[in-house]
């Protein structure tokens, strides 16, 4: 036999690999996937890596800081004049040349992948944010590191699930929870991160989304904490006992955070769409300008107005600037956030906004103090308090801002001030400023979407607002269809309700009755196969809720909620079309 014609012998199966291969493909078949439980892992797992990238993020920044302007509190003047200025324009290379997406705060842009691209946050985006924002902060521009924070942890759940070939749907997810995760670590507030992502960020949340989100907050923090250590930002005073009189003087503050609030987002909204509207070339220098800006107000005296702030914060909670100081810092703080965020430098407005609040607190206090000595409140409190009026003004997250006192304060006796001067705030905010700022911004840049506060203050239409009254047909259960043909016959209804005692009314059609008629069917309605069951409604509950109700049956019967059995009214599709319908015509939209 020639060689060509020769078999070779199979080589024989290793039984290790044919029994492990088995036992996998058994394992597999065996296991159910819970896509869900799967979700709440990989959310753990996304704080951890926004936690670490938080921490480099803030070392950076130190790091940043300590190089371009030196180790003492306060820079000299020349790095003060210098280190803005030159780094702005070194950002704007790396903005305009390879980082493009890196500009602005980080929120808006955030909630931007959330709802138009499907959540996905390009890498590239993620380090330009990373390298630029530390730049921008540790070299004194008047921003803040929670907002880059936010868009960090969110680009980077974002690269986990684009890794992972996860469907578009858990995609949108995604940047949420990273988004929550960055903000606990950067802010050391697991609460008021998981509150603010919900209240400004996301539209639609549920218990899995929930959970997630405060999985990967706490991850986050206890990440942050690992690594740099369980101190809050601030070394809070103690908040002591607080009269009722002083309430007045907390109203007070919260009408001048309102007003403050009022003077911040019309000042952005008047210099940013100018700015954007110039040319490129021009548009490059603006974050050196803003730089340079800034140095001058430092070499003016004011060097706190300089980067986030902290220190200088805690050092006003400590009431060591007078009231006359205090108010300077307030409104210059105001000035310097302007420029650095309408100049387009990378860098987030939280740090800013609490800045602001804690010195125009601080200051409402120590004039308390100089006119009313008696009271023997604390001028760290004010300043405390002032924090969450103008995050509630500014940023028009109430409950965020309620939470966020209470959280960095570890003390709940400052609850009623907090919920007085924050609404006092809220709400003259909301009165002279329609447009919230985050909405102005997003429209400066060309986007719609969803506006949180318009979706807060809709108008909200119940059932009881589109329902007709009880009609006057409801055909008896314990009647046959002989006996209920009389009173039917003459309309032109397709449909009838059918009243069972003691429980939700059935439906019949007119075609189903007339058949039951013609075979002389003689047993009760309630007892026939004719009659169907239909979902029911109650008059409070949201119309929302009656809309996949009526594209599915035509007739929904309206209950009372102690008797099921009592129909109220009911409703179809054109009731509801047509309460819509009113409810723009009456209600428009606020803005």
């Amino acid at each position: 036999m020639s060689a060509t014609n020769k078999t070779l012998p199979l080589p024989s199966p290793d039984p290790i690999a044919s029994a492990a291969t088995s036992l996998r493909r058994r394992i597999t078949a065996q296991l159910s996937f819970d896509e869900d439980r799967f979700f709440l892992i990989l959310a753990v797992f996304i704080g951890i890596f926004a936690g670490l990238a938080v921490v480099c993020f803030r070392i950076t920044m130190e790091w940043a800081r300590l190089y371009l302007l030196g180790s003492s509190l306060t820079p000299s003047p020349l790095r003060a004049f210098l280190a803005p200025c030159l780094t702005g324009l070194f950002i704007s290379i790396l903005i305009f040349t390879l980082f493009s997406g890196a500009a602005g705060s980080g929120l808006n842009q955030t909630k931007a992948a959330l709802y138009i691209s499907d959540g996905y946050i390009p890498l590239r985006t993620v380090i330009g944010k990373f390298i630029t924002a530390s730049l921008a902060i540790g070299s004194g521009h008047s921003l803040g590191p929670e907002d880059p924070s936010l868009q960090i942890g969110a680009g980077l759940a974002s690269a986990v699930g684009a890794r992972l070939k996860l469907s578009r749907k858990k995609m949108r997810l995604l940047a949420p929870v990273g988004a929550a995760a960055g903000l606990a670590a950067a802010f050391n507030a697991p609460i008021s991160a998981v509150l603010f992502v919900i209240e400004e960020v996301i539209r639609h949340w549920s218990a899995g989304i929930f959970g997630a989100i405060v999985l990967s907050a706490v991850s986050g923090v206890v990440t942050m904490r690992l690594f740099l250590g369980a101190e809050p930002l601030f070394r809070i005073p103690s908040v002591g006992v607080i009269r009722w009189q002083e309430l007045v003087a907390y109203s007070v503050l919260g009408i001048l955070g309102g007003i403050a609030s009022v003077v911040f987002s019309k000042a952005i909204g008047w210099l940013r769409p100018k700015l954007k509207a110039t040319p490129q070339t021009l548009q490059f220098l603006y974050p050196g300008f803003a730089g340079l800006l800034i140095g001058l107000i430092a070499f003016a005296g004011f060097p706190q107005v300089m980067g986030a702030g902290y220190d200088f914060m805690d050092q006003a909670m400590h009431d060591q600037y007078t009231w006359e100081v205090l108010g300077m810092l307030a409104g210059l703080k105001i000035l310097a956030t302007t420029l650095s965020l309408c100049s387009g430098t990378p860098g987030g407005m939280f740090a800013p906004t609490l800045f602001i609040g804690a010195m125009l607190g601080g200051a409402v206090g120590s004039v308390e103090r100089l006119f009313f000595p008696h009271l023997t409140g604390s001028v760290g409190t004010y300043a405390l308090v002032g924090m969450g009026v103008l995050f509630a003004g500014f940023l028009r997250a109430p409950i965020t801002s309620i939470f966020m006192a209470l959280e960095v304060s570890g003390d709940y006796s400052i609850i009623l001030p907090v919920l007085v001067a924050n609404t006092f705030s809220y709400l003259i905010a909301r009165r002279l400023q329609a447009v919230p700022i985050l909405e102005l911004i997003t429209r400066h840049d060309g986007l719609s979407l969803p506006a949180m506060e318009e979706k807060r203050e809709a108008e909200t239409l119940n059932v009881e607002d589109s329902m007709r009254p009880r009609p006057s047909i409801i055909l008896d259960g314990a009647k046959s269809a002989a006996e209920a043909w009389p009173f039917v016959s003459h309309t032109a209804e397709p449909c009838f309700l059918v009243a069972i005692p003691n429980q939700p009314p059935a439906q019949i059609s007119f075609g189903e009755l007339r058949h039951l008629v013609e075979a002389g069917d003689a047993r009760l309605l309630r007892d026939t196969q004719a009659i169907t069951a239909v979902p029911y409604l109650h008059p409070d509950e949201d119309l929302e809720d009656a809309l996949p109700l009526v594209t599915r049956y035509p007739l929904i019967p309206v209950v009372n909620r102690a008797d099921l059995s009592q129909v109220l009214g009911v409703l179809d599709l054109a009731d509801v079309m047509e309460a819509y319908r009113k409810s723009r015509s009456e209600f428009p939209a606020p803005y």
